[in-house]
């Protein structure tokens, strides 16, 4: 008896060719939402085949054609789940550009929702019967125009429809608004083709096939990141797809990690403070239950990917089998769909550590692991499917191996443009290096913004040029003072701080500040904010020469932070210059004059 060929995948060009490839399989499992209604509950599993996904797109993307032609928006203004993924997919069905979002009722985001909502301007918002009726009373509280709600949970009765009768792969897919951690939000148009190629390559560089893999997911739907690793590479690749809440998981993370072991060749993303929070608040008890062998990959796709992180993790679970090689570093951005270069998970991470004085002149000394006052980087890896250079921020020529400069990219992935942004547009997708081959009929290659260096053909991430902290001419990168203060200061709520300069009174140049939340449970006295100040002084001073003007304790959840949970240091520079912070926090040393440049 000859063994059961293993399904092919679609070579088509859009996302929806692969979806209808699957849906001829309909007894496979395609999507499952794992519901965690109280905290006891094991998870309630919801499960669609191919075929009742690609049913369920289908007729999602018939009521919405009776709303929105080809290349209108549609806002999906949804939580987490099947349906979720199933309006995704019946927006490119029907031809309708997808604009990711989330419902109202996620706090602290409202101003932002907003602000994407004015810029995509959607002819319908995608919403259920639970959501539905706080968006009108949303879009009239912000001032916004009242648009149709299209609702995606009621089956009753569904148009007839007919595919649009062309679609191309450069056609608009969907709108990706960036987190917002440097700028302010803007939308990346990501074409059909751009979603393909780049699911295509996490599937190439994550080995990953329709037999034996699954992905599990707890990243909202609406961030890059969970859209293209649970939705599309599984679309493409033919894999089941696991969901879960990101609430389930804040509240209860060995929840994530139970999934990761319930089934075979899991693969999944964070960013790197989930893998703390995991190591911090699970339990041995816990941990001993778990069964992390299956897991075939971890992928940590956050900058800075910390080293102490990874060994927290490692060593945490560990005894439940879990591989040191699996946790894999990764590098990616909304302007290039997502994944831009992973690194290997037949080997544990790599780590460089560097001499913090030449990295602070742009460049790579190795030194000993060992070596107490070096900086340590991890490994991002190499490109997935796409070109890499580093190159000089201000004029764009190469850099050698080991000097640090901008990262530029180009390959299939890469986003067509900002929405409606021409000017910057341009500036940000077209850009052509003096020193690059090729002549006027090669794309442009996208800039980043953000640093790195190459050391071993591995890409090194050292930060963002706007984050920079410059200081009497030499470059500083806030995650590493970050580190310092949260390593020398017990009262600091771990990856809950930012640093950055402002201006400061009676002096003629910025002036270092960390404005860094608490730990939960804690309420320091004005003792301990005046110690917390020397002990972050000294250490600050002793590991990169710098005076810290200021250290801000703020009450836990008071920092700003992006859609995907990373510290959006540029609006928390802006809420302190602004005083919104207050001043019941303030710890420097008795100095003053600060409000006076608020």
């Amino acid at each position: 008896m000859s063994a059961p060929q293993t399904p092919q995948p679609s070579e088509g060009p859009l996302l929806t060719d692969h979806l209808a490839h699957w849906a001829d399989r309909p007894h496979q499992r395609a999507f499952t939402y794992v519901e965690f209604p109280d905290p006891s509950s094991p998870g309630l599993h919801h499960t669609l085949g191919w075929h009742g996904l690609d049913v369920r797109a289908r007729a999602i993307a018939g009521r919405l054609a009776a709303m929105a032609g080809p290349g209108e928006r549609a806002a999906l203004l949804l939580p987490q789940g099947l349906d979720y993924a199933a309006a995704f997919l019946g927006c490119l069905y029907a031809g309708v550009i997808a604009v990711p979002l989330f419902s109202p009722g996620l706090p602290g985001h409202e101003g932002r929702l907003a602000a994407v909502l004015a810029d995509c301007e959607p002819s319908c918002v995608l919403a259920d019967a639970g959501t539905a009726p706080g968006i009108e009373r949303f879009m009239a509280a912000q001032g916004l125009p009242p648009v149709p709600v299209v609702l995606v949970d009621q089956p009753g009765d569904t148009p007839a429809f007919t595919l649009p009768e062309r679609l191309e792969p450069d056609d608009i897919a969907y709108l990706q608004y960036t987190s917002g951690s440097t700028r302010s939000p803007a939308g990346v148009v990501i074409s059909h083709a751009n979603v393909v190629a780049n699911a295509r390559q996490a599937i190439e560089a994550f080995e990953a096939e329709a037999a034996g893999h699954t992905t599990v997911g707890w990243l909202p739907l609406f961030h890059d990141m969970g859209l293209v690793l649970s939705v599309a590479a599984p679309v493409v690749g033919g894999f089941p797809s696991v969901l879960m809440d990101p609430v389930a998981f804040l509240e209860h993370p060995v929840r994530w990690l139970r999934l990761l072991a319930a089934y075979p060749g899991t693969i999944s993303a964070a960013p790197n403070f989930a893998y703390d929070y995991c190591a911090s608040r699970i339990d041995r008890g816990e941990a001993a239950e778990l069964r992390l062998d299956r897991v075939k990959v971890l992928i940590n796709g956050s900058e800075p990917v910390r080293p102490g992180t990874v060994d927290r993790f490692r060593d945490a679970f560990a005894e439940a089998g879990l591989a040191p090689a699996a946790h894999c570093p990764a590098y990616g951005l909304a302007e290039a769909t997502v994944f831009v270069t992973t690194d290997t998970f037949d080997a544990p991470p790599t780590v460089l550590a560097c001499d913090p004085l030449y990295l602070s002149e742009g460049r790579l000394d190795v030194r000993e692991l060992t070596d107490p006052d070096a900086t340590h980087l991890v490994a991002c890896g190499t490109p997935a499917g796409q070109e890499l250079r580093i190159a000089d921020p201000a004029t764009g020529a190469a850099r050698e191996t080991g000097e640090v400069g901008e990262i530029l990219l180009r390959g299939p992935n890469i986003g067509l443009c900002y929405w409606k942004r021409n000017g910057l547009s341009e500036e940000v997708f077209g850009f052509r290096p003096p020193d690059a081959t090729g002549g006027d009929g090669e794309p442009g290659w996208l800039r980043t913004g953000d640093l790195g260096a190459l050391h071993d053909g591995r890409l090194y991430v050292t930060g963002r040029l706007k984050d920079l902290i410059i200081v009497d001419g030499r470059n500083h990168y806030p995650q590493d003072v970050e580190e310092t203060v949260q390593s020398a200061v017990d009262l600091v709520r771990r990856d809950r701080l930012a640093a950055f300069c402002v201006p400061w009174t009676g002096t003629e140049s910025d002036v270092l500040v960390v404005v860094a939340e608490h730990r939960r449970g804690a309420e320091p006295t004005e003792q301990d904010r005046l110690a917390a100040l020397r002990t972050a002084t000294a250490a600050v001073s002793a590991r990169h020469g710098l005076r810290l003007a200021e250290l801000l304790l703020i009450p836990p959840g008071s920092l700003p932070r992006t859609s995907s949970g990373k510290v959006a240091r540029a609006a928390g520079r802006a809420r302190y210059l602004l005083g919104a912070f207050g001043d019941g926090g303030r710890s420097d040393g008795g100095r003053s004059g600060t409000e006076d440049v608020r």
